[in-house]
């Protein structure tokens, strides 16, 4: 067996590059023009800013052990640090799996263990679904151990959890508990490691709503997410 690949012709041709790569590239270019607005969180970053904070997650991604090919869950519904984790799980070659974030306790551990995933970044909670409490009813293994040290009966490939919120809860780590372990990972060793990826290589898992049957994963790699403008 071997994976299968195809490509076209487009009116509009993909670039060949790697989304961290059209970034830093951006970055320099325009390193004062706004890329981030997020309102609701009274944020507004310019390509510099955004940069630093991406860089400063996958740092810290690499420093609890997240590397090329893990899979990285994102349960949250729109804010500034689902952004930052695309775009830092692209610069060190994790794939961030897109949560619904309707999903119920039965939905979330399909997804979780259908596409594997060693980490997630779950918002505390989203309308009246109570994340935290949901992800406690899933592995309440996890009020009993460090952070990033889960071993789940339900969740086998689940380690690590990271709350985005100021504080912290059992077993978890917030998001600037993530963000302060970046120290322990230089730029050079970020950039290295940036340098290997290619554009072929996958960034994304996206479910389909499974309305006639279980949902289904689909990948996306850095070449399907970028065209030409």
């Amino acid at each position: 067996m071997s994976l299968s690949y195809t490509c076209g012709i487009s009116d509009k041709p993909l670039l060949g590059i790697t989304i961290g790569d059209m970034l830093d590239q951006t970055a320099a270019k325009y390193p004062d023009n706004e890329a981030l607005v997020v309102k609701h969180q009274n944020i507004r970053y310019t390509y510099r800013q955004f940069q630093q904070k991406i860089n400063e997650c996958a740092r810290a991604f690499i420093a609890i052990g997240i590397k090329k090919g893990d899979r990285v869950g994102v349960w949250a519904p729109n804010c500034a640090e689902w952004t930052i984790v695309q775009f830092a799980t692209s610069k060190i070659g994790a794939i961030q799996v897109n949560i619904n974030p309707s999903y119920r306790v039965h939905e979330l551990e399909y997804a979780l263990n259908q596409s594997g995933c060693v980490c997630i970044v779950t918002a505390t909670q989203f309308k009246t679904s109570e994340y935290t409490e949901m992800l406690y009813e899933l592995a309440p293994e996890l009020k009993d151990v460090e952070p990033g040290a889960l071993v789940s009966k339900k969740l086998p490939a689940l380690k690590t959890v990271v709350r985005l919120h100021s504080t912290a809860s059992p077993g978890m780590y917030s998001w600037a508990d993530l963000l302060n372990k970046k120290e322990r990972v230089s730029e050079v060793e970020l950039a290295m490691i940036q340098q290997t990826l290619s554009a072929d290589e996958p960034i994304n898992i996206q479910y389909t709503s499974g309305t006639t049957g279980y949902p289904k994963g689909a990948t996306l790699s850095h070449h399907n997410r970028l065209v030409r403008d």
